[in-house]
Order: structure tokens, then C-alpha cells, then sequence
């Protein structure tokens, strides 16, 4: 097992990240908000992975063990919160969209850490409110614990272009459709199909990230076209795979 780093206080601060950069598995006392306003972030737990492209924010809740990593070039701002500070009343971590007006107060917010004046405290409550009022994302890709289920997942995590059934990856693992369609929906809260499109989706974003072309991308994935990766993506995260800046600013 990796050794897990404590980190008491949750920093608040804005860093320039290399394509691959990651940071190993840590904690904090504090809660996190994690925004890239450039680039793709992902955070992995023992519960799963999340990913957030600039249009997303992630929260890491108080005490919960964590691995980020960037894909691209990643402008890492991050908000630190006392653990008595929750305005989600989320204890687990989550995906929220994040608008033009919360963007643009993250990125203010991090500019100057070292500022303790009563304009950023202001700043702070107005960046909070938002933060309440962002809708989740449903961009998580959730880790199975049954051995049959995680065989299934990692032979389509090596290879997301693989259209078998459930009953054809049923007979690959030794487990039954019956069985393995309840494990998804037991254990990983959604469908099949459903958690087969997000592990195409999250393989996307990291391909996009990489400046990958959206057509190649799309076929790599498993998509059968690039217009109906078009469509789920733009569903999912409300604006095309090939948008630049989609909440706008730099």
C-alpha cells in the first residue's frame, strides 16, 4: 500500500502543473476545492475516480484520502475550507459545474493567498453561495469491490473500443449476466451501460487534454461516430468536446 501523507491545512493557493503531474495519496483536515482553470484534473479514492476539465470543480471533502493528477498543461487552483465549513453538505467528493461568475471568483479568490482583507473575506461568502447553487456532474467513475465485477471493468478499462455484452463479458469472467448486471447497480449505483459510457467518457477528457483530435478520440473511446460522442458529451457537460474556454475568461 502507498504511503498516505497528512496534510493537516488544505492550501489555498494557484499552481502551474505539468501534462502527468500528480501528487500522491494524502489528506486534509480541511475541506478542498479543486479547480483547474486550464487544463484537465482527475482525483482518484478508494471509492472511485472523479474528473473535472475547466468547466467542473472538484470537492474533497475533510479526511478523505486523495490523488490528483493533471493531464495537460493544468492551472491548479485550489480553496481550503475549515471542516466546519461545508456549504454543500457533501461528505463524500463531487463533481460541480462550474459558471462564468463562480470561475472568475476562484480564480480572484486565489490570486493572493497571503490577502486577509475584508474585501476577500467578502469574496469568500459570495464564492459559497455560488458554490450552493452549482449542480453536480455525473462524472464519476465509481471502483468495484466483487472480483467478478472489477474483472469486467478492467477488461474494458484496457479497452474501451470492446462492444461485448454483458452475457459475452459474463462468460470471460465465470459470472452470469443476472449476476453481474445486479453487482453494477449494487455496487457502482448505476447500469451497466451507464458506467460503460462514463468510462468512455473519462478516457475522453483525458485524450482531449492531450490535444487529441475529437474524431480520433471519439473512435478510440468506442464511440461509434464522432457525432454521437458529441452528443453524450455535450449532455454530460453541457458544451462540446471541441469549445475552448466554455465558461469564458482566459
Amino acid at each position: 500500500m502507498s504511503y498516505i501523507r497528512h496534510t493537516p491545512r488544505a492550501s489555498t493557493a494557484v499552481r502551474r502543473l505539468p501534462p502527468g503531474f500528480g501528487v500522491g495519496p494524502h489528506h486534509h483536515d480541511d475541506h478542498q476545492i479543486v479547480y483547474a482553470g486550464h487544463g484537465v484534473l482527475s482525483v482518484t479514492t478508494d471509492a472511485g475516480s472523479w474528473i473535472a476539465p475547466a468547466t467542473s470543480a472538484l470537492w474533497i471533502p475533510a479526511g478523505t484520502v486523495h490523488e490528483p493528477r493533471a493531464w495537460g498543461e493544468t492551472d491548479l487552483h485550489t480553496v481550503g475550507l475549515p471542516a466546519a465549513v461545508n456549504p454543500l453538505g457533501l461528505d463524500r467528493p463531487a463533481v460541480l459545474t462550474v459558471g462564468p461568475l463562480l470561475r472568475e471568483l476562484i480564480l480572484e479568490y486565489t490570486r493572493d493567498p497571503t490577502d486577509a482583507s475584508p474585501e476577500r473575506r467578502r469574496l469568500l461568502r459570495v464564492l459559497l453561495d455560488r458554490l450552493r447553487h452549482s449542480p453536480e456532474r455525473p462524472i464519476h467513475l465509481p471502483t468495484a469491490r466483487d472480483p467478478r465485477l472489477a474483472a469486467v471493468c478492467a477488461l474494458l478499462s484496457e479497452d474501451p473500443t470492446d462492444r461485448r455484452t454483458l452475457a459475452a463479458l459474463g462468460t470471460a469472467v465465470g459470472a452470469s449476466e443476472r449476476t453481474l448486471a445486479r453487482l453494477f447497480r449494487a455496487e457502482l449505483g448505476m447500469t451497466f451501460p451507464q458506467w460503460r459510457t462514463q468510462l468512455r467518457l473519462h478516457r475522453a477528457l483525458l485524450l482531449l487534454a492531450e490535444g487529441m483530435p475529437v474524431t480520433t478520440v471519439a473512435h478510440r473511446c468506442g464511440w461509434a461516430s464522432a457525432s454521437a460522442f458529441i452528443d453524450v458529451f455535450r449532455r454530460t457537460l453541457g458544451h462540446t468536446p471541441g469549445a475552448r474556454n466554455p465558461v469564458g475568461g482566459g
